[in-house]
């Protein structure tokens, strides 16, 4: 018999915009089983005071920066004590992964040469990050930010412009600077919403967006499952993906 609701394990999503969207994160997560909590800190909703209802959190991406002076900003990096202190999942996209590098006195910020990674990406990963799980080969990214490794994380995987990837800090907290969540309508509503991003250094053409999408995300879609699957300790999901236009769009989503 498939559990009630209420017995569904509940995951914390922090989003950054009134219409942003989980994305295809929503979606693996709906097929292990979970319920979502999404909240909005920027417009006033609170974070809670203790992850015991919650099986993990997730903080998605944003065009702010981990470095601004608001309120719901700094409020965020500092909640982050409570799921590390709790040793609960939490996974950080982007922006999320710049505010727990933060959090632990990483240093955020642009490249030395103004570059940006905004398009498909090489990426490598490090021995600790391999004996965890296979990796995409490529990935999407869509910021002008990077962040630095702090002091007890693990470096997961690397590239070429911006050096650190993803990282691991104890048993369960995790950093990835790109976008697993993206649908291919979310992908093509960013490039058209921050059209003028594509003309930055580093980026790419939305012709070369759409080009990687058919090449690099059938390895993205999977590996994305079965890093959720191995953040909540679940069973890997066996339904079948849903398709990218069902998702609902969103506008950039960015970190």
């Amino acid at each position: 018999m498939p559990p009630s609701p209420d017995d569904r394990p509940l995951v914390l999503i922090v989003l950054h915009q009134e219409t942003s969207s989980p994305g295809r994160v929503a979606h693996a997560l709906e097929r292990l089983g979970c319920r979502l909590d999404i909240r909005r800190p920027r417009f006033g909703d609170p974070l809670p005071a203790t992850m015991a209802a919650h099986a993990g959190a997730i903080y998605f991406g944003g065009p702010m920066s981990a470095n601004d002076g608001d309120d719901y900003v700094k409020t965020e990096i500092d909640w982050l004590a409570v799921p590390l202190k709790e040793e609960k999942p939490y996974l950080g996209i982007c922006l999320g992964a710049q505010m727990l590098a933060k959090h632990l006195g990483g240093r955020v910020g642009p490249h030395a040469a103004g570059m940006t990674e905004i398009g498909y990406y090489a990426l490598t990963p490090t021995p600790v990050g391999q004996a965890l799980l296979d990796w995409p080969a490529h990935v999407y990214q869509w910021h002008r930010e990077g962040f630095d490794v702090p002091a007890g994380a693990d470096l997961l995987a690397s590239g070429d412009l911006f050096p650190n990837q993803a990282i691991r800090v104890g048993p369960k907290a995790f950093g990835i600077q790109f976008h697993p969540e993206l649908t291919f309508a979310m992908m093509n509503r960013w490039c058209v919403r921050a059209a003028d991003r594509l003309l930055l250094p580093g980026a790419q053409a939305h012709s070369d967006h759409v080009r990687g999408r058919h090449m690099h995300d059938a390895p993205i879609r999977d590996w994305l499952d079965r890093f959720l699957a191995l953040w909540l300790d679940t069973p890997a999901a066996t339904a079948t993906p849903s398709a990218d236009a069902a998702a609902t769009p969103a506008p950039a989503n960015t970190g």
